[in-house]
């Protein structure tokens, strides 16, 4: 007995309804994710200049470190240069704020995100009244 089940298709509305929400979860989760790597951190902001002389600080003590020691500081200078390169780059959150604006009110209505909720997470009023998202 062969079980021949019909072959399902989707609709061309659906096909279109799928990538509508694929794209504003991108849009939205990308912007999102630029707004938390660039959250201001508490205390005293690192500069430039100060992590130059922390570098230069490790290159003196790496070479006469021996053993574990060097290991230790060898990774402490790649973690301040990692730091230092993160500092020239500015990132360009324009872009990615154009389509978050684009995108948000019909994905916080399809999904029941709220005013506060976008708050939250850190996403800045004007870029939410930008939006037509209200309280």
């Amino acid at each position: 007995m062969a079980n021949n089940p019909k072959k399902r298709t989707m609709s061309d509305d659906h096909k279109a309804a799928l990538a509508s929400g694929r794209a504003q979860g991108k849009a939205i989760g990308e912007y999102l994710d630029a707004v938390a790597a660039n959250k201001p951190k508490r205390g005293r902001k690192r500069t430039a200049d100060s992590v130059k002389r922390q570098l230069e600080d490790v290159e003196s003590k790496l070479t006469s470190a021996s053993g574990t020691a060097r290991v230790e500081l060898a990774q402490r200078r790649r973690d301040l240069e990692v730091e230092l390169a993160g500092m020239n780059a500015s990132p360009d959150l324009s872009k990615l704020e154009a389509e978050f604006v684009q995108h948000a009110k019909e994905f916080a209505a399809r999904k029941g995100v709220s005013y506060a909720a976008f708050r939250e997470v850190g996403v800045p009023a004007d870029v939410l009244a930008k939006a037509g998202i209200s309280r």
